[in-house]
């Protein structure tokens, strides 16, 4: 059963994320649910089961035996627009401009395994979605001609060594094969061609593999305290796909392209993505044998994505979406509290900012700081086996928008107010082999 489990999921993996970002910007935490009811705090000192190792390589060197682990996320996010002064474009009066959603939902699997190779030394490998994104925008929503579909998403593979040096300190370190999916829609309005001209719609769509590392060590103080710090890399993909122009009447598609500043309907194009880096510092302490504590503070270089620029083969002009994001920070707070032998009970808190500068919002990501509320529990099946469970509420501020283009007469300008929540519910199975 595990060599198939193991045989299916890329598949699945592949087939399931479309991506809804909880974290900041697009990135997805939900690396498993036995860390979602403590809002990820302590992410990288946390050794219950393999998954701890995508947080931290290092804590593989805590497990004992051979373990895998696999879980499931259904992300689900709510975002509306509520129009204040956007004005309308050419010849589209009618367009839909207050509480149109934007969200999505998807369903993010995962999978780790762990096999020691020595007494101190432990192989690992684990399969998730690290970032990923999907907002879907209605047709004939006021905003139209800015964004409909934006969906990306990644699929990762990750192998991992882990060293116990001795009964206080371990180091490990991995490597990163990655896929990184994108799809971007954008309406093209029709009416500048002639009336009644129907809109168009330009598509783009490419993906890449790439690859990058991460590292980690933790450090035991005492026997009630455990400290972790991990680094994930920045990896550089570079996209590669075709885009396309429809929609139009079929005797001004030609027309309509060259109106939008593409020399033909169809081609090769390529977009420059590179997905930031990650490092955490995190901490656990046990006060007593029913109560745990868990925090940790994180950094991403969110900077390190300046612009969305697609480049065309065919010499037509790079279609540029400036972001200017700044890099972030993420704190959590968490507690255990073990109520049985078999129950485990788990509660989170956690502030995440948002890579977005105000005025430089879109509705493809219409970011903005956000708190996470969580619970969760664990439930020992066997001497050998768990079972959590994880659910997380994150609301984000309202988010201001005021966008605009070169020519607003045709795409009409956009403002108003983004209003987003998520909700994740987290199931994870854990066992020894």
């Amino acid at each position: 059963m595990l060599k198939t489990s193991m045989k299916l999921l890329p598949l699945l993996v592949l087939g399931a994320v479309s991506g809804t970002a909880s974290a900041a910007g697009f990135q997805l935490l939900e690396q498993n649910a036995t860390g979602l009811g403590n809002a990820y705090a302590g992410s990288a000192a946390v050794s219950e089961n393999a998954s701890g190792q995508y947080f931290n390589a290092a804590n593989l060197a805590d497990l004992e035996g051979r373990q895998f682990s696999t879980g499931v996320n259904y992300i689900e996010l709510d975002s509306t627009f509520n129009n204040s002064a956007s004005t309308n474009p050419l010849g589209r009066n009618n367009l839909a401009k207050s509480g149109v959603d934007g969200g999505d939902a998807a369903f993010v699997p995962n999978f780790y395994l762990a096999l020691p190779l020595s007494k101190d030394l432990t192989f690992g490998f684990g399969l998730n979605a690290p970032f990923g994104m999907r907002t879907a925008w209605s047709k004939n929503w006021i905003g139209q001609y800015y964004a409909t579909i934006t969906d990306v998403k990644a699929m990762n593979f990750n192998a991992n060594l882990a060293y116990k040096v001795n009964e206080q300190l371990s180091i490990g370190g991995g490597i990163n094969y990655q896929k990184f999916d994108a799809q971007i829609e954008t309406a093209l309005n029709g009416r500048p061609l002639g009336a009644p001209i129907p809109d168009g719609l330009l598509s783009v769509a490419g993906d890449s593999w790439a690859w990058g590392y991460n590292l980690g060590l933790t450090f035991k103080p005492s026997a009630a305290t455990k400290i972790g710090v991990s680094y994930r890399s920045a990896v550089k993909h570079e996209l590669e796909g075709k885009y396309s122009v429809s929609g139009f009447t079929a005797g001004t598609v030609a027309i309509g392209a060259g109106v939008y500043g593409l020399n033909s309907t169809s081609g090769n194009a390529k977009v420059n993505v590179k997905l930031p880096d990650t490092f955490i510092i995190s901490a656990t302490h046990q006060l007593n044998n029913k109560w745990e504590l868990l925090g940790d503070i994180s950094r991403t270089s969110w900077s390190d994505v300046p612009e969305l620029r697609v480049q065309f083969s065919d010499g037509s002009a790079d279609k540029v979406s400036k972001y200017d994001w700044r890099d972030t920070w993420r704190v959590a707070v968490g507690a255990n509290f073990q109520a049985t032998d078999a129950w485990k009970l788990r509660l989170g808190l956690a502030f995440d900012q948002s890579p977005v500068k105000e005025g430089l919002r879109t509705p493809r990501l219409p970011d903005q700081d956000r708190v996470w509320y969580t619970i969760g529990a664990q439930y020992k099946l066997n001497k050998g086996s768990n079972l959590d469970v994880g659910y997380a509420y994150v609301k984000a501020k309202s988010a201001h928008g005021d966008e605009t283009s070169a020519n607003p007469a045709v795409t009409g300008r956009l403002v108003g107010d983004y209003d987003s929540s998520v909700q994740v519910l987290g199931v994870q199975y854990s066992m020894n082999f």
